[in-house]
């Protein structure tokens, strides 16, 4: 009994250690998985394309302006054949608007051109055409109102009859356009005197004289229409009594780069 017993505890001894806990294997084996895998993320993250870091550093080198790019250009786009790009330069690529500026500008001086014909043919057919005369600039069409004789007397700011007449017929045609409009009043060298005390108050009642017959007479809104004052500063006649006058722009509404082409409009021959 004894010996039996004693051999059937060694056999069950023997069976325990030959059926050990082994779930700490999974646990190992996952942990070198882990690491396999960060190896080869780490070796794929040091593998570096030499073409693609030459071109990325050219490239900021080149766009932040220290080193020429002479080897490699990585720009992206459209490259226009000379054949196809028209006379202005402009090409097909897709940020070309459907107006180049110099078209926009050939269209703001031909409207220009028209409005100054209407206030023309309107004071012509009252004997009054002599009393204004015509600037198309960068800033617009410029009505000067200093033609044949003056619109205000000497240190005067009313309306003289012929400014009145004048105006009457300009307004109109400018109340149907949409640009904005400014009002632009000079004096003579003469010093003002009383009740001004310098020719920009003089030359600012002037303006101020003709906005308010252009909105209240002419029915221009107020919204698009300003006053302003040079004084005596930018005389534009011999004469001194026809610096006395008051200067009608309708500014252009078009972009800056369309609008400082005005003036090549303006003096490209005709034909």
């Amino acid at each position: 009994m004894s010996g039996r017993r004693g051999r059937s505890q060694r056999g069950g001894a023997h069976h325990e250690q030959g059926h050990a806990d082994d779930r700490w294997l999974v646990s190992y084996a996952d942990m070198i998985t882990v690491l396999m895998c960060l190896f080869l993320v780490l070796f794929a993250m040091s593998s570096i394309d030499a073409d693609k870091y030459a071109q990325l550093r050219d490239s900021l080198a080149t766009g932040f302006g220290t080193t020429p790019s002479t080897n490699v250009d990585s720009a992206v786009g459209v490259i226009v054949e000379p054949q196809y790009v028209n006379k202005e330069g402009i090409g097909f690529t897709s940020d070309v608007t459907d107006q180049s500026s110099l078209e926009l500008a050939k269209d703001e001086v031909a409207t220009f051109k028209a409005v100054a014909a209407q206030i023309t043919a309107g004071l012509d057919a009252q004997g009054l055409g002599d009393q204004v005369a015509f600037t198309i600039d960068e800033r617009g069409l410029t009505i000067k109102l200093s033609g044949g004789q003056t619109f205000f007397d000497l240190n005067r700011a009313e309306l003289l009859p012929a400014a009145l007449a004048t105006i009457e017929t300009i307004g109109p045609v400018l109340a149907a356009q949409p640009n904005d409009i400014s009002v632009e009043g000079h004096a003579d060298t003469t010093p003002a005197g009383a009740p001004y005390a310098t020719n920009w108050e003089l030359a600012g009642a002037r303006s101020t004289a003709v906005l308010r017959y252009l909105v209240e007479t002419d029915g221009i809104n107020p919204a698009r229409i300003s006053s302003v004052s040079f004084g005596s500063a930018r005389p534009s006649a011999g004469d001194a009594a026809l610096n006395r006058r008051v200067d009608i722009v309708l500014q252009t509404n078009l972009p800056p780069a369309a609008a400082a082409l005005i003036p090549t409009v303006v003096n490209a021959p005709s034909g």
